[in-house]
């Protein structure tokens, strides 16, 4: 495990589950979102993003975590393992919930400069859909690189914290 995509719904944890296989495996973390997202929440040009993504999946080692599906085959592609929280849809939603309240006005550490939470019903939209529309074809293109990659689907908490005790067992 050298080059780990974590990926899921808004709200399900992937920074703080990232974090967490930081600490045990101690490779370079990457928060697209830091990447990803300029000052008050502007978004860059598409050939822009996906230089940007290209160029960090090159780097030899990472921990990658964030959602953004137009650039997910090529992240797919240059990761040995890939982890889906595939969490319910409310709990990602009130997840979210609570993260904006938590931090409104602040800017969170796994957020890019001048992005401070915020209330934002687009957003909420997108949370309440993101299963809808996605969970199909990322389910999809995970089996389609199952026997060649190691895919890790988890569906709880404890299913994903199960996961970092046996990676730190063997670390």
């Amino acid at each position: 495990m050298q080059r780990i995509l974590v990926t899921g719904c808004c709200g399900a944890g992937k920074s703080t589950f990232s974090k967490k296989l930081h600490s045990i495996l101690k490779l370079e973390l990457i928060h697209l979102d830091q990447y990803y997202h300029k000052p008050n929440w502007e978004e860059p040009e598409k050939a822009e993003w996906e230089r940007t993504v290209y160029s960090l999946v090159q780097k030899p080692s990472w921990i990658m975590d964030g959602n953004f599906s137009g650039t997910m085959d090529v992240r797919i592609k240059s990761a040995d393992t890939i982890i889906y929280l595939d969490y319910p849809t409310l709990k990602c939603f009130w997840r979210v919930i609570i993260r904006i309240f938590k931090y409104h006005g602040v800017v969170r550490s796994d957020m890019a400069n001048g992005c401070k939470e915020q209330f934002n019903l687009e957003f909420l939209h997108f949370v309440l859909t993101f299963n809808s529309k996605f969970r199909k074809g990322i389910l999809q293109k995970l089996n389609l690189v199952k026997d060649e990659k190691k895919v890790c689907v988890f569906k709880t908490n404890k299913q994903a914290d199960k996961f970092l005790s046996q990676i730190s067992a063997v670390k």
